[in-house]
Order: C-alpha cells, then sequence, then structure tokens
C-alpha cells in the first residue's frame, strides 16, 4: 500500500472526522475512534461509508 504520510495525516474518517490509520498488512485504513475499516484497492482509498465493514 502506497499512501504517504502526508495524506494519510489529512485523511479522516468520513463517518465520526477520526483520524485514520494505516495497517499495511490488510491494505486497509482502520478509523480511531470508530473502528470503522476502509478498504485501498490500486493505493486509491475509498472513504465511502457505505463500502466500510466494522470490526
Amino acid at each position: 500500500m502506497k499512501i504517504d504520510d502526508w495524506l494519510l495525516e489529512i485523511l479522516a474518517c468520513p463517518a465520526c472526522k477520526a483520524p485514520l490509520r494505516a495497517e499495511a498488512a490488510t491494505e486497509e485504513l482502520v478509523c480511531t475512534d470508530c473502528g470503522l475499516i476502509y478498504p485501498v484497492r490500486d493505493d486509491i482509498p475509498v472513504l465511502l461509508v457505505d463500502e466500510a465493514r466494522k470490526p
């Protein structure tokens, strides 16, 4: 997964606006507050609440 650090700093969870952290092993972004897990497809984060899965 190739998400630059500067981009990860400005990305936020669309549901609760909390910061996201990258999970390199699963190629997903995880919300640090509500825990929703967003997929990353072809190095592009899919930040749609409908596409997110619950922990």
